[in-house]
């Protein structure tokens, strides 16, 4: 009954914001032509800030998908942008910089809109006070290419430390790197919801950096849109659509972040209402239209560049990664 309950509330909601505030989807639908194809496979990745991907669910079926599927169960990083790559997903929502080393290491995809912004929280001990003390230090990751330890070494890169030598990766494939945290056995280590809201909420740990907060991470996009290459190129009207429903779940999240989270609850994608109420609360989702997407994957190219994870130049990767013509004709559409 409730979910049911929720399924009905969420309809309503999704309703009325289409009614409100996005473009005219009849309208728009009948200038575009018709779609290439109705199916669409998205990466399923765990994690509350990817909300707006599987929000988009209904909203998909409005633009005219009728199989929608979300496929496999991978972690955020390097193995949802290898899911794309492969052809095993058409789209993921991920982070923006291991789309930056997949495409500088040929991955066949293109991003196309940034989603969203900051979702990380750096936690260290009482010998970590900021990014430049992670020298020497031991980090807890999930491995080696995922987000969390892409994100840590482009801030260790930022700070001038080489990630490859000055700090110690640990990797434990049976303890997750919050546990190593709170047991002691590691320094420091970049939490992803809901893992510092549950840290916060025992008043376990310090937060060092917070990337939604804190400059200069603040100011760019944490995750992006990135499609198969083969897809967003034959289905180039297929692609927009996908695009517009993500923004406009975008949006949604952010102005009914209880109906967003309790569909995220009753998919069974996180266990804990609270936790995810909060994350959708906290990030400021419809800022998409603020923000530039090509100086997120610019920044976080020269990132990479300096910590010698990347061979490409920034104008290489926007060159051969990017494709923003569908975001420029939402834009135009959305009156952005």
């Amino acid at each position: 009954m409730r979910i049911a309950q929720s399924r009905r509330q969420f309809l309503a909601t999704l309703s009325w914001a289409a009614a409100a505030r996005v473009v005219d989807v009849p309208a728009a639908l009948a200038a575009e032509g018709p779609l290439e194809t109705t199916t669409v496979r998205f990466a399923k990745i765990p994690g509350i800030c990817n909300a707006p991907q599987y929000v988009a669910e209904e909203l998909l079926r409005a633009e005219g998908f009728t199989d929608i599927s979300y496929v496999g169960l991978v972690a955020a990083g390097a193995p949802a942008v290898d899911a794309v790559a492969r052809g095993n997903a058409d789209f993921t929502v991920t982070f923006a910089a291991p789309l930056v080393i997949g495409i500088d290491g040929g991955a066949p995809v293109t991003v196309v809109s940034g989603v969203h912004i900051g979702c990380f929280e750096l936690f260290g001990n009482e010998s970590v006070h900021s990014i430049a003390d992670l020298k020497g230090k031991s980090v807890g990751v999930q491995g080696l290419g995922s987000s969390q330890h892409v994100f840590a070494a482009a801030m260790a890169a930022y700070v001038g430390l080489d990630p490859a030598k000055d700090i110690h990766w640990v990797i434990n494939p049976s303890v997750k790197p919050t546990e190593l945290y709170e047991k002691g056995q590691v320094d420091a280590f970049l939490g992803f919801p809901p893992e510092p809201q549950d840290l916060r909420a025992r008043q376990v740990g310090r937060v060092i950096v917070n990337s939604a907060a804190d400059r200069p991470w603040s100011q760019y996009f944490c995750c992006m849109l990135a499609g198969n290459r083969d897809y967003v190129s034959k289905y180039p009207v297929a692609t927009k659509r996908v695009l517009r429903a993500v923004l406009k779940a975008d949006d949604l999240c952010g102005s009914e972040p209880s109906q967003a989270a309790r569909r995220m609850v009753d998919r069974g994608l996180t266990p804990r209402y609270d936790y995810a109420l909060q994350v959708l609360t906290e990030i400021p989702y419809p800022k998409w239209r603020e923000y530039d997407a090509e100086d997120t994957l610019r920044f976080y190219a020269l990132r990479l560049h300096e910590a010698g994870m990347i061979k490409s130049t920034p104008q290489q990767i926007i060159g051969d990664g990017t494709d923003w013509r569908f975001l420029n004709e939402l834009k135009h559409e959305l009156k952005v």
